[in-house]
């Protein structure tokens, strides 16, 4: 990629964040009209899971080939083809006439964004070459998540109950086709030196263990262990597959090298459980406060703004601490407040007060602000910039896939406690065990920063770094390694 000018590279930022505002703004917006859509469609709990899994899950599955696929045809190009996929599918889900066609159009958004968000890392990554610059951008780009909760709710709420939930894909439709004239004019191409070979084989095995393990985590409750037990034993299969044949293929789609590095895989396990957080908390506050309190669309949006405006925040405050002070405090930050939050409503059931309610949402918005930043920029830094890519989309990967699993899990436990014939009278109680489990995942983000932090985490990911460069240095001569 040629040298750009200040301006032009913050042009590119911005145009790069436009993609993660259609996709996250896509998911907050979605969660506030999960109860018209239920009441619209005859959904039950189950399907409104599938409507937010069946994209995080094809999304999930397909991030690492689209990032490697950018490295080596070139990611202005895939991104692109991202934004066309992406809008299109927007277009459809707004005419979906039944829930299985929603599911499925929203499948087909899931493909084009699994071509933008880790392709627009990687182009960010190689746009800001600097560290500080680096971990600034990345601040920035985390702010966007923080803006899209922030207005989602608000917009999802005000589109619901004035014209109805399919206006919320709407809004894709201009910002995607205007990021698409932007990044035609402004965007330089770029790829990989060496491009990497597809891995077929590699990616059936991953699409058959995300899609077994997410259905038998969704449909336990309602088909029972015995129907879901080959899913979950396609599931292990799959993951003993991945990681035995990964490892001996020359140029896997799971570079699994990378988990050498300490911060790496830290970054790795934490964005599962910060976004498994997150879906969990999404799910069940938007239907406590449209379910259990009555609230429309709009009220329900506003109640979501004591998280969304301190996410907003404390993204960029926490991409600068990354880049003076490095990952260790904004992590420590974002887990004592994810798990204060969690702790608040599973012990103190914070959803029956005002205050408490608003004090679990302020604490979560807190965490969650922390956190995006250094898990991005320690996926990224340390790493070979040739292999950018498959770096950024293992971390949007992780991302989906814990998104992925704590809707499906923490839906699972809400459905299995929760009564049909009395469903505000249940559901507090139902809800208590997967406030648990997202102050659990707050808990591990706690202890993982402290522990893959240290000088000996920083040891690893230099080790691991060596070693990825010195077999570029070798594939390049020739050499067999």
């Amino acid at each position: 990629m040629p040298e750009l000018s200040h301006r032009r590279r913050l042009l590119v930022l911005a145009i790069c964040c436009m993609s993660l505002l259609i996709v996250s703004l896509d998911n907050t917006v979605l969660n506030v009209a999960l109860p018209s859509m239920e009441r619209d469609l005859g959904a039950s709990v189950s399907g409104l899971q599938w409507t937010i899994d069946a994209y995080t899950l094809v999304l999930a599955s397909l991030l690492m080939l689209s990032g490697a696929t950018a490295d080596r045809v070139g990611r202005k190009r895939v991104f692109m083809a991202g934004l066309v996929v992406f809008t299109i599918g927007s277009a459809l889900c707004s005419l979906a006439p039944n829930l299985d066609a929603l599911i499925a159009f929203r499948m087909v958004q899931a493909v084009g964004g699994s071509m933008l968000n880790p392709v627009a890392m990687s182009i960010i990554t190689n746009t800001f070459t600097a560290p500080r610059e680096r971990a600034r951008a990345i601040g920035v780009w985390g702010a966007v998540v923080g803006i899209s909760m922030a207005a989602g709710p608000l917009v999802g709420g005000l589109l619901v109950e004035s014209v109805g939930w399919r206006a919320i894909f709407w809004l894709n439709i201009p910002v995607g086709l205007a990021a698409l004239l932007l990044t035609l004019r402004f965007v330089p191409e770029s790829r990989a030196p060496k491009a990497r070979r597809p891995d077929p084989v590699g990616q059936v095995l991953v699409m058959a263990l995300f899609g077994s393990l997410t259905y038998a985590i969704i449909e336990a409750p309602n088909s029972g262990l015995a129907h879901v037990a080959p899913f979950a034993a396609i599931a292990l299969a799959a993951l003993l597959g991945v990681l035995w044949y990964e490892p001996r293929r020359d140029e896997p789609l799971i570079e699994l090298r990378f988990f050498r590095s300490a911060p790496f895989s830290g970054a790795t396990v934490i964005a599962i459980g910060a976004f498994a957080a997150l879906g969990g908390f999404l799910f069940l506050s938007t239907l406590y406060l449209q379910n259990v309190r009555g609230l429309d669309a709009l009220h329900a949006g506003l109640w979501m703004l004591p998280m969304a405006v301190p996410t907003f925040l404390c993204a960029p405050l926490s991409g600068r601490l990354v880049g003076s002070r490095g990952p260790r405090l904004p992590l420590l930050v974002a887990g004592c407040a994810m798990t204060a939050s969690g702790v608040l409503f599973a012990v103190f059931e914070a959803e029956t007060s005002n205050t408490t309610l608003f004090l679990g949402f302020l604490l979560f918005g807190i965490g969650f602000g922390f956190v995006n930043s250094p898990i991005t920029n320690t996926a990224v830094s340390g790493m070979p910039r040739t292999q950018a890519g498959v770096a950024a989309a293992v971390a949007s990967t992780s991302r989906q896939v814990g998104q992925t699993l704590g809707v499906a899990v923490i839906g699972a436990v809400l459905a299995a406690g929760v009564s049909a014939s009395s469903y505000r009278d249940t559901f507090v109680s139902a809800a208590r065990p997967g406030w648990w489990i997202i102050a659990g995942c707050g808990l591990a983000v706690l202890v993982l920063g402290v522990l893959t932090t240290g000088p000996w985490a920083r040891r690893t990911a230099e080790h691991t770094a060596e070693r990825l460069q010195a077999a570029e240095v070798r594939d390049a001569a020739g050499v067999v390694s």
